[in-house]
């Protein structure tokens, strides 16, 4: 019996070693609690975050990807056009990115009214920042209409968020 029990203790000890070994094998990666939307203790923004230019949470967060429209209407007011003129400055900064740009409507009306509304707002996005500079091949535009909420109620507050362009933007896809 003391065979037996010796074999599964030696079985057992090296088992408990083997684990052991992987646990503090898995903790020397220096990475892996890399967390790209941080800044680093120096000052400095890390690649990727909201505080770093050239990231897409730059874009989004600081720069702006959406501009809002009137009732009906697909004309660029002031505050769209101050939005639109940022994302043509980033865009032609940073060329590797390519964007579409989502029409979209809110829920008033019929399904092919609001896909075409939305695609005069798209077009007039995309006219804005082709005028500025950046190249039309880099740009695509879609049309959602009122597919795509982003408020879902029936009252004006609603309604004046789901009347936009939304520019998404896209590294390294070029045709």
């Amino acid at each position: 019996m003391t065979i037996m029990n010796g074999a599964k203790m030696t079985y057992v000890s090296k088992t408990l070693i083997l684990c052991a070994g992987l646990s503090l094998a898995a903790c020397t990666n220096p990475d892996r609690f890399d967390d790209t939307n941080t800044v680093d203790l120096n000052g400095g923004a890390l690649s990727g975050s909201p505080q770093d230019p050239r990231s897409p949470a730059y874009f989004q967060q600081t720069v702006g990807d959406r501009v809002l429209f009137a009732v009906d209407q697909s004309t660029i007011g002031s505050e769209a056009q101050a939005t639109l003129a940022g994302q043509a400055q980033w865009l032609m900064a940073n060329p590797e990115y390519t964007a579409i740009i989502e029409g979209h409507a809110d829920e008033q009306g019929t399904r092919e009214y609001n896909l075409a509304l939305g695609a005069r707002r798209a077009n007039a996005a995309h006219e804005y920042l082709v005028n500025q500079g950046v190249a039309a091949s880099r740009l695509k535009v879609v049309s959602y209409g009122k597919e795509r909420p982003i408020e879902i109620c029936s009252n004006e507050a609603c309604y004046a968020q789901n009347r936009r362009a939304v520019t998404v933007i896209a590294a390294g896809l070029t045709s």
